[in-house]
């Protein structure tokens, strides 16, 4: 049993996303997306590796797409429609990915035919027969594939409609982030994961080894640039992608032009067309962005913007100050690279880099200092505005890739979509810090992964002793499956003897020598068994999903269900505090994150609770309770005590 990956781009590089996963012999496809450094064949994968005949229907069980940035999905009308035989089989990707990805895709197959006169790209149809085969997945929804594969979406902040995937065929299991967020920000929420103890991490690694500044200070320098540039009469250009980016910063600016009088005269504009229907997709999928945005949505929406107005071409040739968002991001081609052309000839006049520029693209060049740039063959610039590179990136810093992984709780971890330089400096962090082992292969580059085979048994729990590891399944949805009833008082813990459950066995069974008694079997970490926990989780329908709310607005929904939530939460403090005198009852109940612990006094951080609550993943249909040995050992019968309390509160 293992796991075999083989990144057909992203290995060792930025752009041109695209892992094969193959798991228990079924292949998986992880985006596939094209490379913004290149115009010529190299911009795509090289799907020859994942088959010489381009017959891909008969190695390829599916495709999974986390986000609709081009260089995650804008290969992916060629890999179905025009390379070789193409593919028909069936494509994963969250409600607003399968919304979004079409108009961008669209938009670059213009850019790169009517602009560029390329001959040999997807066409129009080709778009429209790809996004056929697209099935829509939601949060938190478990997927079964035909291939027997469950697959799971988690929320990845990044941009709208962007997701982690969560792969798992029997005991293997492989979870894929795209691109992701740990920090929330004016209009998306962080991502988050539960500790799916993977048998392999695949994350990406923008920043490996970059360290974020305060978002206020980088707000404030964004908008003194901005000002001071509008001030001395100068114009300021803004390359964005025309959704994340460009909505995070157009809320930003039109929040600074509502309170400052002196710049309300100097017009912004936004390049029109595809910008505007991203805010109308935003509006649409209200219920991906952040709580303070779905809060207000109902008085104003924040992507309702009053100061900042469409933008026309002859524009850039008015006199006087503005300010622009354009797309694309990197300045490699479209109406951002064309008004760049035309206004970096004057020192009066700035461009902000506010992401990452891949390397070969017009914005790397500028950011690396360079006065002359060819643009193409025919044209040739020099560059005397201003240049300013303020990272408003939606990408994990190194802190937040590391707490991704702590977060996660995987075996093993490879690292995509970064520098290889960088990767190996992350890669060593993560093997000192959290003794791990990192994998960066680059394209094309083979590896493979070792996991944890299950063998199902009824023994005696002494039998085992300490060098097994059990686990009880405590993260998956077995725990519901095992119980016909929804009451937390019929999901019993198990009896101590016997105990029925999944042994870990070595990676290959095979290799194990066929004389080796059970107790001699690796237990599952090479250092320590893992500790048994027992998980019993208690139906919850919060509001939100009654068909009572069926009329009220969609976006009230999540709200109005942590809501409930804080407010069971506070009345369990209150409940338990007097049915445990003899224990701590530890709490953190806001917005973000609900949680209640119940532990010794002398523990006051928390960090050996005998039990925890929290609330389940989105959308909130169940409540956890976590316990350990420990707390079935205690005189205070404190699980007992608990899950009556609950009983009691959660009606």
């Amino acid at each position: 049993m293992g796991l075999r990956l083989l990144p057909l781009g992203a290995g060792q590089d930025v752009g041109r996303s695209c892992v094969l996963l193959t798991i228990a012999n079924k292949t998986i496809m992880f985006d596939c997306g094209m490379h913004m450094g290149y115009n010529d064949s190299r911009r795509f994968p090289d799907f020859s590796y994942l088959s010489r005949s381009l017959n891909f229907d008969g190695v390829l069980d599916a495709v999974v797409i986390s986000h609709f940035h081009l260089d995650h999905c804008g290969a992916l009308p060629y890999f179905t429609e025009k390379c070789g035989s193409g593919y028909s089989g069936p494509i994963y990707m969250t409600y607003p990915t399968r919304a979004i990805a079409p108009l961008l895709l669209e938009d670059m197959r213009k850019v790169a035919v009517e602009r560029k006169g390329e001959t040999d790209f997807f066409t129009q149809d080709d778009i429209r027969r790809c996004m056929k085969k697209v099935v829509p997945v939601d949060l938190g929804q478990r997927i079964v594939l035909s291939c027997g594969v469950e697959l799971t979406a988690y929320y990845a902040g990044h941009v709208l409609g962007a997701a982690m995937f969560h792969a798992k065929y029997g005991a293997e299991s492989v979870v894929y982030t795209g691109d992701y967020n740990m920090t929330p920000d004016r209009h998306l929420g962080s991502a988050w994961l539960p500790p799916l103890r993977p048998d392999l991490l695949i994350t990406e690694t923008t920043y490996a080894t970059f360290t974020r500044s305060s978002k206020r200070g980088r707000e404030r320098s964004f908008l003194h640039t901005i000002h001071q540039a509008v001030a001395k009469g100068g114009k300021v250009l803004i390359p964005v992608f025309a959704l994340g980016r460009a909505q995070e910063l157009c809320i930003l600016v039109e929040d600074y032009w509502s309170r400052t009088e002196s710049v309300q005269k100097v017009p912004i504009y936004f390049s029109a067309g595809l910008t505007e229907r991203a805010n109308e997709y935003y509006k649409l999928f209200i219920s991906w962005t952040s709580e303070k945005i779905k809060k207000t949505f109902v008085d104003r929406n924040m992507f309702d913007f009053r100061h900042i107005k469409p933008f026309d071409m002859k524009l850039a040739d008015e006199p006087g100050p503005c300010v622009l968002f354009a797309s694309p991001g990197m300045l490699h081609a479209g109406t951002s690279l064309e008004v760049f052309k035309k206004w970096c000839w004057s020192p009066l006049n700035t461009v902000i880099l506010p992401g990452y520029c891949v390397a070969g693209t017009v914005g790397a060049k500028v950011l690396s200092g360079e006065k002359t740039i060819q643009i193409d063959r025919y044209t040739k610039v020099e560059v005397k505005m201003a240049v300013k590179n303020l990272s408003f990136s939606a990408h994990a810093d190194q802190p937040g890739i590391m707490r991704l992984i702590r977060m996660c709780e995987p075996r093993n971890v490879m690292l995509v979509h970064g520098e290889s330089g960088k990767m190996k400096v992350l890669a060593e962090k993560v093997e000192k810090e959290i003794t791990i082992p990192v994998f960066w292969p680059a394209n094309g580059e083979g590896i493979d992964v070792g996991t944890r085979g299950l063998a199902e048994f009824i023994v005696d729990r002494g039998v085992l002793g300490k060098r097994a590891a059990v686990d009880d399944q405590s993260d998956s949805i077995d725990t519901m499956k095992r119980s016909s009833k929804d009451d937390i008082n019929e999901m019993r813990r198990p009896e101590p003897q016997p105990f029925r459950g999944r042994l870990h066995l070595p990676a290959n069974v095979s290799d194990a020598s066929s004389t080796q008694p059970i107790p001699e079997i690796l237990p599952l970490s090479p250092s320590k068994p893992e500790p048994k926990t027992f998980t019993l989780r208690k139906r919850f329908f919060p509001v939100a999903y009654l068909p009572s709310f069926a009329s009220t607005k969609p976006s009230d929904h999540d709200t109005t269900a942590v809501t409930i939530l804080s407010s069971l939460f506070t009345n369990l403090v209150t409940e338990l505090t007097n049915a445990l005198p003899d224990l701590l009852i530890l709490s953190k109940i806001t917005e973000k994150d609900l949680w209640v612990g119940v532990t010794h006094p002398g523990d006051a951080d928390g960090s050996n609770c005998l039990v925890e609550v929290r609330p389940g993943p989105y959308p909130h249909s169940y409540i956890e309770v976590k316990w350990g040995e420990e707390a079935l050992r205690s005189p205070s019968k404190v699980v007992d005590r608990l899950t009556a309390t609950l009983n009691v509160i959660v009606k």
